[in-house]
C-alpha cells in the first residue's frame, strides 16, 4: 500500500482543492452549453497538460535541491497550509458560461481549464506534493484523478449540491483538511530535523498562527456569506 500511497494522497488533496473552485463552476457552465462526456473529456486533457507542469516542476525542483531534500519537504508541507488559507478567500471573480468559441466542445474546455489552472492553487499543490511525494507518475495520477472527480461531481450533480450545501461550508472543510494535511507532514519532516521539544513548539506556533488567520478571513467572509 506504501508504494500507491503517493496515488491516494494526491488525489485526496486535489479533490478537496477543487471543491467549490472556479473550474468546478466552469465544468458545471460548460455542462449547460455541451455533452457532459465532452466536457469531461476536454477536463480530462486540460488537467494531464496543466498538472504535466506542475508535476515535472516540482520533479525537477527537488531533483535541484536534492541536497535539502527535508527543507524542500517542509516548505511543501507550510505550502498547504497557505492553500488552506487561500481556499478561504472569496472568489473576487466570477467566471462567465457565456464565452463565445471558435473551436469545438472538446478543445474550448480544454484550453479553458489550462488556462484558467495556471497559477491557481490546484497548480501550485500539484507543485508542493511532486516536490514532496516519491514517483511523480503516480503523483500525476493522482492529481488528474483528483481533478476528474471534483469536476466529475461539479458535471453530475453541481446544481442540486449547491443547493444543499453552500459554497463557504465546503470552503471551510477543506481548508481544515489542507491544513491538517499540512501540519501532519510539517510535524512528519521537523521531527527528523529537530528534537521533540522543538517540533512541538514551531508546530503550535502555525497552528496559532494559521487558526488566527483563519478567524480574520472568517470574521472578514462572515458579511458576504450571510447574503448568500
Amino acid at each position: 500500500m506504501e508504494s500507491v500511497a503517493p496515488f491516494f494522497i494526491s488525489a485526496g488533496v486535489i479533490t478537496l482543492a477543487e471543491m467549490a473552485d472556479k473550474t468546478q463552476i466552469l465544468s458545471m457552465c460548460f455542462t449547460a452549453r455541451y455533452s457532459p462526456r465532452k466536457v469531461m473529456l476536454g477536463v480530462f486533457l486540460g488537467t494531464v497538460l496543466n498538472q504535466g507542469l506542475a508535476v515535472a516542476a516540482g520533479y525537477f525542483l527537488k531533483e535541484i535541491l536534492s541536497t535539502y531534500i527535508d527543507i524542500v519537504k517542509i516548505i511543501a508541507s507550510l505550502s498547504f497550509i497557505g492553500f488552506g488559507i487561500w481556499t478561504l478567500q472569496s472568489d473576487s471573480e466570477k467566471e462567465k458560461c457565456d464565452a463565445k468559441s471558435s473551436f469545438g466542445p472538446v478543445a474550448t474546455v480544454t484550453i479553458a481549464f489550462f488556462l484558467a489552472e495556471m497559477g491557481d492553487k490546484t497548480q501550485l499543490a500539484a507543485v508542493s506534493l511532486s516536490a514532496g511525494l516519491p514517483n511523480p507518475v503516480l503523483v500525476l495520477l493522482g492529481t488528474t484523478t483528483g481533478m476528474l472527480i471534483a469536476n466529475g461531481v461539479g458535471v453530475a450533480f453541481g446544481s442540486t449540491l449547491n443547493k444543499k450545501i453552500p459554497d463557504h461550508v465546503v470552503k471551510i472543510l477543506s481548508a481544515m483538511a489542507f491544513t491538517m494535511f499540512g501540519i501532519f507532514s510539517y510535524v512528519g519532516t521537523a521531527r527528523h530535523l529537530m528534537d521533540f521539544s522543538k517540533v512541538l513548539l514551531s508546530t503550535a506556533v502555525i497552528l496559532f498562527a494559521t487558526v488566527l488567520i483563519f478567524v480574520l478571513i472568517l470574521n472578514r467572509n462572515n458579511k458576504s456569506w450571510r447574503n448568500v
